[in-house]
């Protein structure tokens, strides 16, 4: 069972994306995982060409630090750490979750190594920043709330996450302590689909004159969409 969530957002050098993508797809899954993680997904963020965008889960925090230890301080990571560093500019811009509705994933629906397959859809990740005396609220409101508005226009959603606050015990990887979040993922067919979706959205008359208000109320800060394409070997596709 997962129980922490990483969501990791790379900063990257121009053009090094692909590089990146080839190196993680190919020795960067399973090597984790052997050691306690879990590679939930990894993707290309459409709105920005320098940025790769993965999701890596692990049962609690304990588990997180030791598979942590294991993997930074292991035969792989030093083999090809200068290479994926060599395409990063900045990889601290990374939330830590609790899931509250956590992907429900098999790892055997995972692409076999050597998969180069471009797989369909989109995921969508939209961060709210919360305001801190109602962030404990900020749940249920969603889910009496925004989760029906949302299902009405067509997006189901995939799973939800608040920030966890337990200390960062493996300081070597920096966490974000500048956010209260709550994050909600959802799938689209493609580009076009979620565009639709989220225009149906906005046209009902509920969201725009009673739960978009109430929404802002909880807010500190611009909300965030991640509009996700999934790489050959994503397992969330």
């Amino acid at each position: 069972m997962i129980g922490i969530v990483e969501l990791r957002r790379y900063a990257l050098r121009p053009s090094a994306r692909e590089t990146l993508i080839e190196l993680f797809d190919r020795e960067l899954v399973e090597t984790q995982e052997e050691v306690g993680m879990h590679i939930l997904g990894q993707f290309r963020d459409l709105d920005d060409p320098d940025s790769f965008v993965w999701l890596r889960g692990f049962s609690d925090m304990t588990t997180r630090k030791r598979a942590l230890e294991a993997f930074y301080g292991g035969p792989v990571w030093k083999q090809h750490a200068r290479a994926a560093n060599a395409t990063m500019i900045d990889v601290d811009n990374v939330l830590l979750l609790r899931p509250l509705s956590g992907l429900a994933l098999e790892t055997n629906g995972r692409p076999a190594p050597g998969s180069t397959a471009t797989p369909p859809g989109l995921l969508a990740a939209t961060i709210y920043p919360l305001n801190e005396p109602t962030a404990s609220d900020f749940p249920a409101f969603f889910a009496r709330h925004l989760e029906p508005a949302l299902h009405e226009s067509g997006i189901s959603v995939l799973a939800t996450y608040t920030t966890e606050h337990s200390q960062n015990t493996y300081p070597a990887l920096p966490v974000r302590d500048d956010a209260e979040v709550f994050v909600w993922m959802a799938i689209f067919r493609d580009e076009a689909d979620h565009t639709r979706r989220v225009a149906e959205l906005e046209q009902s008359s509920v969201w725009r004159d009673r739960i978009k208000h109430a929404l802002a109320q909880h807010l500190d800060g611009q909300v965030e969409v991640l509009r996700l394409r999934p790489t050959s070997r994503s397992l969330t596709r």
